[in-house]
């Protein structure tokens, strides 16, 4: 199974005790996804973390209609959790987010291991759609992070 890796960035002129609590409610990763990807949680909320914690979600991809559902596999605020595709439309899906403080800053790494279904036409499918779609959703994410913390982007 081949496997691709996408990795962000970001640093915030935020303490991790102000940055964390943001990541540790499910309900704003509807504030970091495109509006496009018209994306909507189906788990009851208020949403606990922890380790074991499955979200059901969809959302529409060029159009298509997605069944999603993650699985929290590592927890440990406030420095890094990790989550799984469990259903979806990767063949893996593995979405690791690092915090580290770094005096009054935090410096937030978004690091996702994935690869896709279609053994012959997985590498063409990737470099086509699967690729530049995923750099776009991140790009967003990196915006809206920027936005919600009210904050310029420094540079890593």
């Amino acid at each position: 199974m081949k496997t691709y890796t996408i990795e962000t960035q970001t640093t915030l002129n935020k303490s991790i005790r102000e940055v964390f609590p943001f990541f540790a409610n499910a309900e704003n990763l509807d504030k970091v996804t495109p509006p496009w990807l018209k994306f909507e949680i189906l788990t009851p909320l208020p949403i606990e973390m922890n380790v074991g914690t499955k979200v059901d979600y969809r959302l529409r991809l060029h159009g298509i209609p997605i069944r999603w559902r993650s699985e929290i596999t590592e927890w440990d605020p406030p420095h890094k959790f990790a989550d799984v595709q469990i259903k979806g439309p990767y063949r893996f899906w593995k979405h690791e987010h690092f915090f580290s403080a770094e005096g009054n800053q935090t410096r937030m790494i978004d690091q996702v291991e994935y690869a896709i279904p279609g053994w012959i036409f997985a590498p063409i499918v990737h470099s086509l759609f699967v690729k530049q779609d995923l750099s776009k959703i991140f790009d967003y994410r990196e915006r809206k992070f920027l936005e919600i913390f009210n904050v310029k982007k420094l540079e890593t």
